[in-house]
């Protein structure tokens, strides 16, 4: 017994079959960046918390030294005046750093440069092409 022959698939077939088999692996990819994106996502926010926790402790850190100077100042000068030479150092460390930060933020650009410059090229190509 000889089973049936299929006939060759048509275009059409074959298209459909093409178009779903690529609808698949599209589907696949999403899934599989969205898989890789979860898990940088979750290393990231291990990281997010361990400098949070070092942000911390060097907080208490720079309170205590700040009260162990004041202390040993304390030693040489009045507590009022050795607190105040302090609360001055850690005023002008705010005042540079704030300048410091200002500075920065003005060299901010919010516009991406080169994907505006990408952009407007591909829309010139696609009105070259459709002219």
């Amino acid at each position: 017994m000889t089973s049936p022959s299929r006939p060759e698939p048509t275009l059409g077939e074959l298209v459909g079959q093409l178009g779903g088999d690529l609808s698949t692996l599209f589907r696949q990819e999403v899934e599989l960046a969205k898989t890789e994106i979860r898990a940088e996502a979750t290393k990231a926010g291990k990281a997010a918390g361990m400098f949070g926790g070092a942000g911390l402790a060097g907080w208490m850190t720079a309170i205590f030294l700040s009260l162990a100077l004041v202390w040993a100042l304390d030693a040489v000068i009045d507590a009022g005046w050795a607190a105040l030479i302090v609360a001055v150092l850690w005023g002008a460390a705010a005042a540079a750093m704030y300048a410091k930060a200002r500075q920065q933020a003005r060299e901010v650009n919010p516009v991406p440069e080169k994907t505006v410059q990408t952009l407007k090229e591909d829309a010139q190509w696609l009105r070259d092409r459709t002219s």
